[in-house]
């Protein structure tokens, strides 16, 4: 009988190791995969902001409105982050040929004629300021680009 009792005793001993080493081990695993150590790829979504802005002849003046990302105002200052691609699409919606040229960045429009659009793209690395400009023959300013530091609390830098 005392070797009877005795097992019990052993099993209820083996019984709470094997439930607390259990749960030890279930803790490990969720901290293991709660840091991202087995993703079978590197989760990085490249940052990028996408504006869109139309030409518009106004009283025989080039003028840009925003329509996507920006505000609706006449020739709104862009706004874009460092270090961050900067996807900008300009649609001519006016009644002549119109080219948007970035002063600083030195990137321009193919020339656009009424309802063509294009697409360009910048990689801002410095902040500043920059003008745009109605590139046809002559530079006609029409407002400005303005680039922003933003770091996150995590510091993480985009590309």
């Amino acid at each position: 009988m005392q070797d009877l009792s005795m097992l019990k005793s052993n099993d209820k001993i083996l019984i709470i190791v094997a439930l607390v080493g259990g749960m030890i081990a279930l803790a490990v695993i969720i901290g293991f995969i709660g840091q991202g150590n087995v993703r079978h790829v590197t989760i990085f979504w490249q940052e990028k902001v996408e504006h869109t802005v139309v030409f518009e002849d106004i009283d025989g003046k080039a003028q840009i409105r925003g329509i996507k990302g920006v505000a609706g105002d006449i020739n709104p200052t862009l706004l874009s982050r460092t270090s961050f691609a900067y996807v900008l699409t300009v649609i001519n919606n006016g009644t002549t040929n119109h080219r948007l040229y970035i002063e600083g960045f030195n990137v321009q429009t193919d020339l656009l004629k009424p309802g063509q659009q294009d697409t360009i793209t910048i990689y801002p690395d410095k902040e500043g300021e920059y003008l745009y400009y109605d590139k046809r023959q002559d530079l006609i300013p029409l407002g400005k680009i303005k680039i922003v530091t933003v770091v996150a609390s995590d510091e993480f830098q985009g590309i």
